[in-house]
């Protein structure tokens, strides 16, 4: 059976937290891609996720918060982290943390490692489901190796019964993928250029008073 497709509102929002209390996956709009998500509880779920992109978990996967107030309850938030989240977020930044140790996570989810990739994205949707059910395991709404779904049709066309419930916002968005920094180190360092400048991240660890190592330029 194809997934349903219902519309980005308050109903089918409340739809999209039954589902994934019930361990469904589902698609749902960010303010990139569109991406696919299931309740971090869920026993399971991750391998689900990497069994509806048909890619091997060989990478992990990042969590979708409600705002930075949810980031510490999955990760260890130091000082670099803790000051690029409160200006950035909701925002196109991800941001590299320790887990915290008295917390377990899926190992599928971090692929072993043990750190983790957190954001607070600038999109109503995923964070109103991250509210209800918790910080969300998402990746991008595609088979992998093909362009990212830029629709609920296309999220059809591709996943079709793979994921449970769209949640159609429309067209996404687009633009660059998040800026992603490691913080599980003394100093926080870029791992991936983004939609937030370096320079703009170096000023604001500057004013933190944390040491770093990204160029401001």
């Amino acid at each position: 059976m194809s997934a349903r497709i219902v519309a980005d509102d308050a109903g089918g929002r409340a739809e999209a937290i039954a589902v994934l209390r019930q361990g469904g996956v589902v698609a749902l709009p960010t303010d990139t891609v569109y991406g696919i998500a299931v309740a971090l509880d869920v026993s399971g779920g991750i391998e689900r996720l990497f069994q509806v992109k048909r890619r091997p978990p060989d990478r992990g996967i990042m969590l979708l918060l409600d705002a930075a107030s949810q980031a510490g309850l999955i990760g260890v938030m130091g000082a670099g982290a803790t000051a690029l989240a409160d200006a950035c977020w909701p925002g196109g930044l991800t941001v590299v943390v320790p887990q915290r140790p008295d917390v377990p996570l899926p190992a599928a989810l971090t692929g072993g490692t043990p750190t983790i990739g957190l954001r607070a994205p600038d999109h109503d949707a995923p964070r109103a489901l991250a509210a209800a059910v918790g910080p969300l395991p998402t990746t991008s709404a595609n088979v992998s190796g093909l362009p990212e779904a830029r629709d609920a049709q296309e999220i059809l066309a591709q996943l079709g019964d793979g994921v449970d419930l769209i949640l159609d916002g429309g067209a996404a968005r687009g633009g660059p993928p998040s800026t992603v920094v490691d913080c599980t180190g003394e100093r926080p360092l870029v791992l991936r250029d983004g939609a937030i400048p370096t320079a703009r991240l170096a000023a604001i660890l500057d004013a933190a008073g944390v040491a770093h190592d990204l160029a401001a330029d």
